[in-house]
C-alpha cells in the first residue's frame, strides 16, 4: 500500500475533520492541531446514536439470571451439570413480564447462556441445554416464552450470551468463535426484535488450558446486520459498565468519553458510522471525561453508562437470601444513583427454581413503583414564571417535552435561570435534563433558593448533568429558586427542570 507523504497525510486528515466540525457525530477525532478550546468545542457536539437515546430514556432495565445455577444454588456453574436438573415446573414468563412491567421497567435481558453454557433455548450447538432437561419433556423454550411476553406487555426484550462457556469442547480454540457466532445468529433471528445484546468481560481457560480470545468485531458486525436497533453492552460498543455491581453511579460521569483506538475508517468518514469496537482506556475511575482527561485524547465518543445491582446479594436466586431483599426505599435510593447520575439502572430478578419471581422480590419492586410514582407525580415547578438575562425558550424547561430545550444567547456558557413558584410550596428533590441530542455540556450548577429573610441560599449542588440529574437535599420551603450554570462546554441546553417532595425514606 502506497503511504502519503507526512504533510498530504495530514492536509487529508483536517479535510476530513471539517466535515466533522459541521455536524454532531457520535464520535470526533483529535487532531495534534486541535486547542483545547477546540477539542471542548468538539466534545460539546457529541452526541448519541439513535439507538442509545432510546435506550437511554427506557431509564430501567431488569436483567433476569435463570438456568441450571438456579437448581445447583451456585453463581457460576461449571458445565458439568446434568440437564435433568432443570425443571422449572411453575415457570410463567407471563408472570415475569407482567410483574416487570407493572413496576415500572421498560426491558427485561435474560441469561440465555451463562458461564456453564447452559442454553435456555433448543440450540442446535450443543446438548446442554432445556432440549434434554424434563421440562416439557424436552420440548421448552424459555428464550421464546419471555420474549413472547415481553411483546405481549410492550416492554423490550434483549439477550445475555457468555462469551465465556465451561462446557464446550470448543472453547480455548479456533473453533469456539464459529461455534459462538452459530448460537448468536440463532438468537438474533429466531425471536423477534432484540433490543439488548450484552456481553461480560469473564473469561477461563478451555479445556486444552488456553484461555479463548473472542472475535467481538466479528460479532458486533452480526449484531448490526441482524439485529441494527440493538444496543451492544458491557463488553460493546453501545454502553459500558459503570464500574461496579452496588447500582451507584458517579457524582461526575460524562457520556464523552476519551476514544484512543479509532481507526482510520472513522478518522476519514464524512458520515457517521457505526463504532464496531469497545474504546479503550480506564472506564473504572472517578473521571472518564473532564478537561484534563479529553484534551490528552486521540478521539471522542458517546459511550453512556449501564450502572447494575442486584435486588438480592446473588445473581441468581438462593433460598437463604429471601430474607434480604434490597427493600423499596433501597432501590429508590439506588434509582437515584443510577438514572439521577445520568446513567440507566439495570436491576437483577432472579426466578425461583419453580420458575417464578418470589413474592418478596415482587413486593419491593411494587413498593418501588409506588415511591416513584409518589415523588414524580407533581412537578412543584410546574406553573413557574421563569426569567433569564441572556435565556432563550425559556418555557420550555417545564414543558414536559424531552426535545425542547433551553439555550443561552450568543455563546454565553453561564446563566442564572429563575423560578417564581405559584406558590410557596415544599421540595427535596431537584431533577434537571439537557437534551442530550445536542451534546452533554454542563459541568457545573447549583440550586439557591430565596430564604423568608430575603437572602438567597445554596441547597445542592453539581458537577454534570447529562440525561437526567437527581439531588436528594434535607427540604426547604420557598416560592424562587434560581438554577445557576457556573460552568458548561459551549451553550448550556437544558431541557427539563423539576422540584419535587420526595417521601422521607
Amino acid at each position: 500500500m502506497k503511504i502519503l507523504s507526512t504533510s498530504v497525510a495530514m492536509a487529508f486528515f483536517l479535510i476530513s475533520n471539517i466535515s466533522f466540525a459541521q455536524k454532531k457525530y457520535n464520535y470526533v477525532p483529535i487532531t495534534q492541531a486541535d486547542s483545547p478550546s477546540e477539542i471542548i468545542r468538539k466534545a460539546a457536539n457529541v452526541v448519541p446514536t439513535s439507538r442509545q437515546l432510546e435506550w437511554q430514556k427506557k431509564e430501567l432495565l431488569a436483567f433476569i439470571h435463570f438456568g441450571v445455577n438456579t437448581f445447583t444454588n451456585k453463581e457460576w456453574g461449571d458445565g458439568t451439570e446434568n440437564e435433568k436438573i432443570f425443571n422449572p415446573q411453575k415457570f410463567d414468563a407471563d408472570q415475569w413480564a407482567r410483574t416487570i412491567k407493572d413496576a415500572g421497567f421498560k426491558e427485561i435481558i435474560l441469561t440465555c447462556k451463562h458461564h456453564d453454557g447452559f442454553c435456555l433455548w433448543p440450540t442446535k450447538t450443543t446438548e446442554h441445554s432445556v432440549k434434554n432437561s424434563p421440562w416439557k419433556s424436552g420440548k421448552g423454550d424459555i428464550v421464546k416464552e419471555v420474549s413472547e411476553a415481553c411483546k405481549k406487555y410492550g416492554i423490550s426484550f434483549g439477550v445475555y450470551l457468555s462469551p465465556w462457556d465451561r462446557n464446550s469442547k470448543y472453547y480455548g480454540t479456533d473453533k469456539y468463535n464459529d461455534f459462538f457466532v452459530k448460537q448468536l445468529i440463532e438468537l438474533l433471528t429466531n425471536y423477534g426484535k432484540i433490543s439488548e445484546v450484552w456481553f461480560d468481560g469473564a473469561y477461563g481457560e478451555g479445556p486444552n488450558g488456553k484461555k479463548r480470545l473472542y472475535d467481538f468485531i466479528r460479532w458486533y458486525k452480526i449484531i448490526r446486520k441482524l439485529q441494527p436497533e440493538a444496543v451492544i453492552a458491557n463488553m460493546g460498543p453501545d454502553a459500558r459498565w459503570v464500574g461496579n455491581e452496588g447500582g451507584q453511579g458517579r457524582l461526575t460521569e460524562w457520556s464523552v468519553l476519551p476514544n484512543d483506538n479509532m481507526n482510520q475508517e472513522m478518522i476519514t468518514a464524512n458520515s457517521q458510522h457505526d463504532v464496531l469496537y469497545k474504546p479503550l482506556g480506564d472506564l473504572c475511575g472517578q473521571d472518564l471525561g473532564g478537561r484534563s482527561i479529553i484534551n490528552k485524547a486521540k478521539g471522542l465518543v458517546w459511550y453512556p453508562a449501564e450502572t447494575n445491582t442486584s435486588i438480592r446479594p446473588g445473581w441468581f436466586y438462593h433460598p437463604e437470601e429471601d430474607n434480604r431483599v434490597k427493600s423499596s426505599e433501597e432501590l429508590m435510593n439506588r434509582y437515584i444513583t443510577s438514572v439521577g447520575m445520568n446513567g440507566t439502572f439495570l436491576l437483577n430478578m432472579p426466578p425461583t427454581p419453580d420458575g417464578l419471581i418470589h413474592e418478596n422480590d415482587i413486593k419491593s419492586l411494587i413498593g418501588f413503583k409506588m415511591i416513584r410514582d409518589q415523588t414524580f407525580k407533581v412537578n412543584l415547578a410546574h406553573g413557574a414564571t421563569v426569567k433569564c438575562s441572556n435565556g432563550k425558550n425559556m418555557n420550555f424547561i417545564l414543558d414536559g417535552k424531552y426535545n425542547t430545550y433551553f439555550t443561552t444567547k450568543n455563546q454565553d456558557t453561564t446563566t442564572v435561570i429563575e423560578l417564581t413558584l405559584p406558590s410557596v410550596k415544599t421540595f427535596n428533590l431537584l431533577s434537571v435534563q439537557e437534551c442530550i441530542t445536542e451534546g452533554q455540556r454542563v459541568e457545573e450548577f447549583r440550586l439557591d433558593y430565596l430564604k423568608e429573610n430575603g437572602q438567597w441560599e445554596t441547597i445542592t449542588s453539581g458537577t454534570t448533568i447529562g440525561y437526567k440529574r437527581l439531588l436528594k437535599f434535607n427540604a426547604v420551603t420557598a416560592k424562587k429558586v434560581r438554577l445557576y450554570i457556573t460552568r458548561s462546554r459551549l451553550n448550556p441546553t437544558i431541557s427539563e427542570i423539576g422540584l419535587y417532595k420526595m417521601p422521607n425514606i
